[in-house]
């Protein structure tokens, strides 16, 4: 639904309070919708409980402190987004960050605290931006054909990582290069039969059916060993304290360490930008130049949640990308962050019960969402080559560097670099040619980390 036909519709003057807080009427939902959104969204997020504190222990990081520091970044982040930004954004830890936290600079020799004082400075230095509003004239510069390649960009992110979730595509050791899986494996099965019911569902358009698609293939997976029912259904939440205060802002200002305080910013930057579009485009929230009105405020609880994250041990923080699974569930507003919020909150005493999810059960979610999403492209004139020869680059670059916030930027970079050399380079904002210089910074240290 785009921005002017949401204008005319008049807005709710009663109901109930939730109605008026979240403005469902205006923006054509209701509650039982959101509510269900929000569980959906939650549910395709929770493999993170155990895929980002795996990943900070990796480094060094308590892992129990861990996995209650993510799920404190994942209450509080979808709390700020529901209540200031009325968006159903799921907020929280990205994979990106915590491999550049937990593996690539512990790799290099840095400590857990030196690196969360990395992420903090560039959780700062958006928090900086987006203040002034610079995030949003970026944004608002990038050409309308990126932004409607975003989506497919993100898509075919999306969905490579179901398919791995899922076991059906994996890395093949002696090609380099992707394979696919063993299809007959139970975890693949059962991500197959939770993708046949999620496309049954659908078609019927049952209401939420990502959601029983995703209950359905967890039980199913009991019997196949993929679904490991906890010994355990309730337990205390482990304490933040190894980890809390623990960030290191002093020992992070170093010369040698600017080349990952910008990859940490280039990446979760375009990563945001890229998923705040793509998201808001399948909640029908953007106007016909694909911009979101108050999109400064989105930016602003990303920004506040990835500066305050690296307190309690948790860097990069960020609307995720599995807020789509929210947004094709038919979440629009801000009680759809607030569910998943409520959902997170719980995990504090059911985590045992998050954890019981298999990751095998929430691929066909994101195998079919991300699937879904290539739809923006037939927008795209591909008849102009010069504007669709670097969205298509942007979808390669996403699928080769598995990083949608390097494919953004590498979409970006192509179009400068397309129009001029077409003779066109009138036809790009000088706001972009401005970003180039960083991005090609971007693309050199990326090369040598």
């Amino acid at each position: 639904m785009s921005e002017s036909s949401v204008k005319d519709i008049a807005p709710a003057t009663d109901g109930s309070w939730l109605e008026r807080r979240f403005q469902l009427r205006q923006r054509q939902t209701k509650v039982k919708t959101e509510c269900l959104a929000g569980i959906t969204g939650f549910l395709a997020a929770a493999y993170l409980l155990v895929v980002i504190p795996g990943l900070l222990a990796a480094g060094g990081m308590d892992k129990g402190a861990a996995t209650t520091g993510v799920i404190v970044v994942f209450v509080l982040g979808s709390l700020l987004m529901a209540f200031y930004a009325n968006l159903p954004f799921m907020v929280g830890p990205g994979i990106g960050g915590s491999v550049l936290v937990g593996i690539t600079l512990a790799g290099d020799g840095v400590t857990w605290p030196v690196a969360l004082g990395i992420a903090c400075w560039s959780g700062i230095l958006f928090f900086v931006m987006t203040v002034f509003g610079l995030r949003e004239i970026v944004t608002r510069s990038v050409p309308q054909s990126i932004k409607l390649g975003l989506t497919a960009s993100i898509g075919i992110f999306v969905a490579l990582l179901g398919f791995r979730n899922a076991g059906l595509v994996m890395a093949n050791a002696k090609t380099s290069a992707l394979g696919l899986g063993d299809f007959t494996a139970p975890g693949a099965l059962i991500a197959l039969l939770g993708l046949l019911v999620a496309v049954g569902l659908q078609a019927r358009k049952v209401p939420g059916a990502i959601l029983w698609a995703i209950l359905l293939a967890t039980v199913a997976g009991i019997p196949f060993g993929v679904t490991h029912l906890p010994e355990h259904w309730l337990s205390l939440p482990h304490s933040v304290a190894p980890l809390f205060g623990k960030v290191d802002l002093a020992g992070a200002i170093n010369i040698a360490f600017l080349p990952f305080l910008f990859i940490f910013f280039a990446s979760e930057f375009f990563s945001t930008m890229g998923t705040t579009l793509a998201v808001g485009g399948e909640a029908g929230l953007l106007d016909e130049h694909g911009n979101m009105k108050h999109i400064n405020r989105p930016f602003m609880v990303d920004s506040i949640a990835a500066a305050l994250g690296p307190i309690v041990g948790i860097p990069a923080a960020t609307a995720l990308i599995e807020s789509s699974a929210a947004a094709e569930a038919g979440g629009k507003t801000g009680l759809t962050a607030l569910a998943a919020a409520v959902m997170f909150l719980l995990m504090l005493l059911f985590t045992p019960v998050a954890l019981m999810i298999p990751k095998e059960a929430t691929a066909p979610a994101l195998i079919l969402i991300g699937l879904n999403m290539f739809s923006n492209l037939r927008k795209v004139d591909l008849g102009n080559f010069t504007d669709a020869l670097p969205v298509l680059m942007m979808v390669m670059i996403t699928l080769i560097s598995n990083s949608f916030g390097t494919g953004i930027a590498g979409g970006l970079l192509f179009y400068i670099i397309i129009k001029i050399v077409a003779g066109k380079g009138r036809e790009v904002p000088l706001g972009l040619y401005i970003l180039a210089v960083p991005l090609v910074y971007y693309f050199a240290t990326l090369v040598h980390h």
